[in-house]
């Protein structure tokens, strides 16, 4: 993981600013950043070796729900995120500190600690727990503060980016990457993206033996964004295992305007199982092939790069077979998606922005705005309108990203008519929604550094 080396504290917002500047993060943004660090370090017990970390959320740009089945997508790690700041305890304690609220939760490195579903402790939580199960011999518990200036369940991977914060915390006060356990399984940030998608959702990797993760069944995007993306780029990856293929520059004469729709894309309760729904339709259809042709792949995408004939193949399977769970005309629906999504759409778009060709771009992107409201079945009223309204308004591109079911939308517009576009945008949207947009933001953002390490 990158490094920037700071030499005072993090209570010198000025020099600390500097310092970020140096790791990517742009000079109008770093005093913001700068403060988050101080707030953090603020509730922290003073004395002791600080560990210091950025860790920023990401944008899907393309790739709705293809993860983790082994598909395609676009991703960049945006400006905002966590400022995590840790230092070590002599016990397995742990307690962690939310600067916004003023919370703190208190536990122990514990093998069989019990998370605290519906709730952010669920995070640092499964990660203490996680650690406990996969690596062996003394563990040294934390203390722990976290600020943030990357909004809360948005669709911008808020909480796998907490995830990631509190794992390179425990990593810090232990030294986790220089055990055998983890020098056998983690080479690089790719590995250890992988490795904290299956702390997400629970699966074994490699050698380290999977538990219950918190509770969705999603894929390592996210965490790939966030510990491998390029400033300035969209970068295009494959997964199941993470898989880099290109890294396409953003015109600099463009930006990306975010809104945050009001509406909450919390991965729990009904929306859980609604999240949950597509991740398990995908592997119904896996199943299906499974027990039809004997083949043992692992994932859909493996399924559809078996043969030429293989999609084709697979909806007669559908067709003729019965799933206990789910109908065919769902699954087809499901398959669909994915085949245009991963392989169709995602190649296209990043054809299209790597020379330039805004308005194939701006095609390919409408393409997928449509499958996820037509197939994928993962857009409400508020995303649906904010990506049309954006294109009305002259986005080159637009599209609602991340689990949908509420969150956020993307558009990408040039620089120079960004500030105008924000206010007709929020306008429109206050307009015709009127309830969600008193909780709604909009804002500017761009590919800004991956997760990194403030060096003392």
């Amino acid at each position: 993981m990158k490094g920037v080396h700071h030499e005072g504290t993090l209570a010198d917002v000025e020099g600390l600013a500097a310092s970020l500047e140096k790791a990517g993060v742009r000079c109008e943004a770093a005093p913001g950043k700068a403060s988050l660090f101080a707030h953090a370090a603020e509730l922290l017990p003073r004395g002791g070796e600080r560990f210091a970390f950025f860790v920023p959320g990401r944008v899907e740009v393309l790739g709705k729900h293809t993860d983790y089945a082994g598909g395609r997508t676009m991703v960049f790690a945006v400006e905002q995120g966590f400022a995590v700041v840790a230092t070590a305890r002599d016990d397995r304690r742990v307690v962690v500190r939310a600067t916004a609220t003023g919370e703190s939760v208190e536990f122990a490195l514990d093998p069989d600690l019990p998370p605290r579903a519906g709730h952010w402790a669920n995070y640092p939580m499964t990660v203490a727990r996680r650690v406990a199960r996969n690596f062996a011999g003394p563990l040294r518990g934390a203390e722990i503060a976290f600020a943030s200036d990357l909004p809360p369940a948005a669709g911008m991977s808020s909480s796998s980016a907490l995830l990631i914060g509190m794992f390179l915390a425990f990593d810090a006060v232990n030294r986790l990457a220089q055990r055998p356990e983890y020098r056998a399984n983690i080479t690089d940030l790719t590995d250890l993206a992988g490795y904290l998608g299956t702390v997400e959702n629970g699966q074994t990797f490699g050698s380290l033996a999977g538990a219950s993760g918190v509770g969705t069944f999603g894929g390592s995007e996210d965490h790939t964004a966030i510990l491998c993306g390029r400033a300035g780029h969209v970068s295009q990856y494959s997964y199941c295992p993470v898989r880099f293929e290109r890294a396409v520059p953003i015109p600099p004469t463009h930006a990306f305007a975010i809104a945050d729709s009001g509406v909450a894309a919390e991965k729990t309760g009904s929306a859980m199982h609604r999240y949950n729904a597509a991740s398990k339709s995908a592997a119904a259809l896996v199943e299906l092939w499974r027990k039809a042709s004997g083949d043992e792949l692992p994932n859909l995408a493996s399924v559809l790069e078996s043969s030429p004939e293989a999609a084709e193949r697979l909806r007669d399977i559908v067709r003729t077979s019965r799933h206990p769970d789910f109908d065919a005309v769902t699954l087809l629906a499901r398959l669909e998606h994915f085949a245009t999504e991963s392989n169709q759409i995602v190649p296209t778009a990043g054809d299209a922005l790597a020379t330039g060709d805004l308005k194939a771009l701006g095609d390919a992107v409408d393409r997928s705005q449509a499958g996820a409201e037509r197939l994928l079945g993962n857009q409400v009223p508020e995303t649906a309108f904010l990506a049309a309204v954006a294109r009305r308004l002259g986005a080159d591109a637009a599209s609602a990203f991340g689990a949908g079911f509420g969150g956020s939308v993307w558009a990408m517009v040039e620089q120079a008519k960004m500030s105008v576009f924000l206010t007709e945008w929020q306008k429109a949207y206050q307009s015709s929604f009127p309830g969600p947009a008193s909780k709604a933001r909009f804002f500017a953002t761009t590919a800004g550094p991956a997760a990194f390490e403030i060096k003392m």
